[in-house]
């Protein structure tokens, strides 16, 4: 598997991370305990190295999960969890709200570093912004915790620039963490740029589009309750039927290269700026397979030209959320 560094940071991943949430959380059924420890080792051995997962997801099983599994890979894997929710009764949940208080950041991270069995966290990022919280304040709390050895890099995710901006200037950003895919493009206006003009990397969550970019859903495909693409505008009958020009087109370009649609989607992310890191989750070793199989996939100049044009001409339908 080949490496890549998150901007100017000295944060050298693979190529290809994998994103843990659904392993445990997320849709029915989730992954047997046992199974996915075993999918996790395999992943490291097929060479990733860069895992992902965050407190909420559960919460906090996943990272319980993702510690166990990779406690015996101290200091030859780099993971990634995440703080900035309120705690109910039964932990931190989206819908009871956001909380990125100093205070709550510095709580989140002494159970994270129990919960992952390690004794630094290597990528904190804050989950999403908060606006009753300065980000300027955020920054600062994970530089507190940079300076005592407890986080080794600080990461945002869904920031806009200037948020972005302002953290920076507190404490320097190694990664940040949003959509971007083939089909969700809307960061390359002005957040991309910024990325790259003060040395961020980015890791790219749903690049393959929750699994619709693969070419394996159609208008008949069904979603169980739990599964957030019930509830997702891109996922109706509709909208499936409306975006099959997308899948269309990645199957063109992968019968020219002997690959597969879900490779060339995350082959073109790869294509696009080398400190771009797609995390693809997987719950199964075809998949896996599959998908690392990416990084072998070689887009040309003028392959990334007619992709360019041809989505151009296309209206992708439905909102991601």
């Amino acid at each position: 598997m080949q490496k890549r560094t998150l901007g100017n940071s000295n944060l050298e991943v693979s190529a290809l991370g994998l994103g843990c949430m659904r392993m445990s959380f997320g849709d029915s059924p989730v992954g047997d305990k046992q199974e996915m420890i075993s999918f996790l080792h395999t992943a490291v051995d097929r060479g990733i190295t860069f895992f992902d997962t965050a407190e909420v997801y559960g919460p906090f099983t996943n990272e319980e999960l993702v510690g166990e599994a990779l406690e015996p890979f101290k200091g030859q894997v780099v993971i990634a969890t995440k703080f900035g929710w309120k705690h109910g009764d039964k932990g931190p949940h989206p819908s009871v709200g956001l909380d990125s208080r100093p205070e709550q950041i510095k709580r989140v991270a002494e159970a994270s570093l129990k919960r992952l069995r390690v004794e630094t966290i290597d990528l904190f990022y804050q989950h999403r912004p908060d606006p009753n919280v300065p980000i300027e304040d955020v920054a600062g709390a994970v530089k507190d915790l940079i300076r005592a050895g407890k986080v080794k890099h600080f990461g945002l995710s869904e920031a806009d620039a200037d948020t972005i901006r302002r953290a920076h200037a507190v404490q320097p950003v190694a990664a940040l963490q949003s959509e971007y895919s083939i089909w969700w493009r809307t960061i390359e206006d002005a957040i991309l740029p910024t990325c790259e003009e003060l040395g961020i990397g980015l890791v790219a969550y749903s690049p393959l589009g929750r699994g619709y970019l693969t070419g394996k859903i159609d208008e008949n495909t069904t979603f169980d309750r739990s599964d957030i693409r019930s509830r997702n505008p891109r996922f109706t009958p509709e909208a499936i039927r409306a975006n099959r020009v997308v899948v269309d087109l990645l199957e063109s370009i992968a019968a020219e290269k002997g690959a597969t649609p879900a490779q060339i989607a995350l082959a073109w992310l790869l294509a696009q700026k080398p400190w771009i890191v797609p995390i693809p989750g997987s719950r199964k070793l075809e998949r896996l397979e599959e998908n690392i199989g990416a990084a072998a996939v070689e887009l040309t100049s003028d392959d990334l030209s007619e992709t360019k044009n041809a989505m151009s001409q296309i209206t992708v339908v439905g909102n991601r959320y």
